[in-house]
């Protein structure tokens, strides 16, 4: 049960086959600029007393990794390594075997509740009906993973011979998304990627720097592989992404002074370390100098990486002449008008814009017209445009241009940057809590059929509130446990909803905690940590509400749900009729009046179905006295439709 800030599980390598002690902090640095990895570093490793060594340590692929980079932890979610020892014939390569889901049982290991029908129906997708697999797999993430696995030699991999070591999970946009992990034999530090379903041999030095860049273009061992080369776009998109690792990290000497850095930190460790495999000379040569495995030659990172951009630029792919994309900038508009996207292109025939309004989202990819009719300007001008409806407080954005041999992104990095266009805003007003929900057992519920905890925020100016920048919190000692999203706002006079249950869903709010229903106090901050509201919920009874009353100005009140709706309408209102009897006043405080013929027999209960106090009204104008009870919300039952009174002392 300890963690050290924040985190509780530490998974630990000791290099195994790495001379240069650096090649998994190395290489998850280079990764991580362009698809989602786990942090890694450097950790000194004693136990009661005694060190060990120097470990690289990694953080844990699991539900709160998924949570941090998604944006929610509750997907499918697979290990793609075979569960039986790997072998040239035991693949985790995502190939359709059958529609039984016993036949994956030995080469995934399934780490949510269920999905196995899941990863089913995808690697059929990849094989019969690969018109669907954009729907249900992140091409880009997965085309990025490929391209950084070939460029750096990682064949311990879903390229290699065993297709492992990468996790799938199912993220809140039904796609699955491919995470990398152990990347301690990266940099040619296992030279295996074999071919067919059994082949086995080790690559040469020589052999990995000059490594086509298709490998596995055809190969059906590889579904993802051979599916993406045969793809006219992905082909290019493929190509464009290899040459951008390779130009930005190999070619200005990024990758050089990374691992310079890394060496300078852990040397004085490397010298003393007593367990190392190989001694501290081939760590102080493991940039330009081999190792011998026993089997076979590690590589030096830079005399392979030399190698590796000498024969990659010089490659029919690689000497393609790509588009040219120069974005211009748009201008802010107001959340629900057309924001007006353009880029000067050349060399292209086709230009497109990838678009999304909220973190976690899908990008969905337009075409882009030079024709003179999409406020692009003049046709045939070169600057291409579309329109595109700013239905969020933030547009994330990115271009692609291909032509008939190559393709071009902007930025380089995309989908994993993007440029940003914000709407405009006049934050003349702070929003505020407006109404809470701690036990919601029959009231609204969302979209997944969840009746979970709800908070309302209310903007009570007259212009739209961004909540860019706004934490909520159920912690003083923590106000940013949870961020608001740049494209998150609030309509003049208008409400948003927060949900309690840590779920992901396009456009709708979900945060990771719910309210403690026996009594709790929610925060909102900004970003100079200033409360700028805070409400202390009491224990509020099942089905019941804590909400202001008037509706966004009022004091705090027990009543009823009234779900992205005016709170306490009902305050203004003192008879209600039931079937020709009149009660009130309601919400009460000492007494209920009732009034009416043949008023009989009557039960009080509360949310819980309890009946609380019962009696016989015998007359047509009688009282029930109700100083007793509890604040809440009751149930008068009279024989006919129960009717809700509010008690309110």
């Amino acid at each position: 049960n300890q963690d050290y800030m924040g985190v509780s599980t530490i998974k630990l390598s000791n290099q195994y086959l790495d001379p240069s002690l650096i090649r998994e902090v190395l290489a998850y640095s280079i990764l991580g600029n362009y698809m989602v990895v786990p942090k890694a570093n450097f950790a000194s490793v004693y136990i009661n007393d005694n060190w060990i060594g120097i470990y690289t340590n990694t953080q844990t692929i699991d539900k709160s990794f998924c949570a941090e980079n998604f944006q929610f932890s509750k997907g499918t979610f697979f290990k793609c390594n075979p569960i039986l020892n790997p072998s040239p014939s035991t693949k985790s390569n995502l190939k359709y075997i059958d529609g039984d889901s016993t036949s994956y049982f030995n080469f995934y290991e399934l780490k949510s509740g269920s999905g196995w029908s899941e990863l089913v129906a995808l690697c059929d997708s990849i094989i019969n009906h690969p018109e669907a697999l954009p729907a249900m797999m992140d091409m880009d993430r997965f085309i990025w993973m490929l391209a950084f696995d070939n460029a750096m030699i990682n064949l311990d991999s879903y390229m290699g011979v065993f297709a492992q070591n990468y996790y799938l999970y199912k993220d809140g946009t039904r796609r699955f998304n491919p995470i990398v992990w152990d990347l301690n034999m990266c940099f040619g530090g296992f030279p295996y990627i074999g071919g067919g379903g059994t082949s086995m041999g080790a690559l040469t030095i020589a052999d990995q720097q000059q490594l086509t860049g298709n490998a596995h273009a055809t190969d059906a061992y590889w579904p993802m592989i051979k599916w993406i080369q045969s793809h006219p776009t992905y082909k290019k998109m493929y190509w464009a992404h290899l040459k951008t690792i390779v130009e930005e990290m190999v070619q200005s000497g990024v990758y050089m002074n990374l691992a310079a850095n890394y060496q300078a930190i852990i040397d004085n460790l490397a010298a003393q370390d007593p367990n190392l495999f190989f001694d501290y000379t081939a760590f102080q040569n493991g940039m330009s100098t081999s190792a011998n495995s026993g089997t076979y030659l590690i590589p030096g990172i830079q005399t392979l990486m030399e190698g590796r951009l000498a024969y990659l630029s010089g490659t029919t792919e690689w000497n393609y002449s790509a588009p040219d994309i120069q974005p211009l900038t748009p201008s802010a508009v107001d959340v629900g008008m057309d924001a007006n996207i353009q880029a000067v292109v050349g060399n292209s025939n086709e230009v497109y814009l990838g678009y999304r309004f909220f973190n976690g989202d899908a990008f969905v990819r337009i075409q882009m017209w030079d024709d003179g009719l999409h406020n692009d300007a003049g046709a045939g001008d070169g600057i291409f445009g579309v329109d595109v409806p700013m239905s969020s407080g933030q547009m994330q954005y990115y271009f692609y241009a291909q032509n008939g041999n190559a393709g071009m992104f902007s930025p380089v990095r995309a989908e994993h940057e993007f440029y940003i266009l914000s709407a405009s805003f006049n934050n003349a007003s702070v929003p505020v809590f407006n109404e809470c929900v701690s036990s919601n057992v029959t009231g609204s519920f969302n979209s997944f059929g969840d009746y979970s905890d709800w908070i309302e925020l209310k903007n009570n100016g007259n212009y739209a509130v961004s909540l860019s920048g706004y934490y909520l919190s159920d912690n003083a000692s923590n106000l940013q446990k949870f961020a608001f999203n740049e494209a998150d706002f609030i309509a003049p006079q208008g409400r948003v909803m927060v949900w309690g249950d840590d779920r992901f869903e396009n456009g709708v709010i979900h945060c990771h905690f719910g309210i403690n229903n026996l009594g709790d106090t929610l925060y909102l901050s900004n970003l100079q940590g200033v409360i700028v509201d805070s409400v202390v919920i009491e224990n509020v009874p099942i089905d019941s509400s804590w909400a202001r009353c008037p509706d966004g100005t009022g004091d705090w009140n027990l009543t009823w749900p009234t779900f992205n709706a005016t709170n306490c309408e009902i305050v203004a209102v003192t008879e209600f009729a039931l079937e020709g009897i009149e009660v009130y006043p309601n919400p009460c405080s000492d007494f209920i009046r009732i009034e009416g013929e043949n008023l009989g027999n009557y039960n009080l209960m509360d949310l819980s179905g309890r009946i609380v106090q019962r009696g016989n009204l015998n007359n047509s104008n009688a009282l029930i006295s109700i100083q007793e009870l509890s604040n809440g919300i009751y149930l008068l039952d009279m024989g006919a439709q129960p009717l809700k009174v509010v008690v309110q002392h």
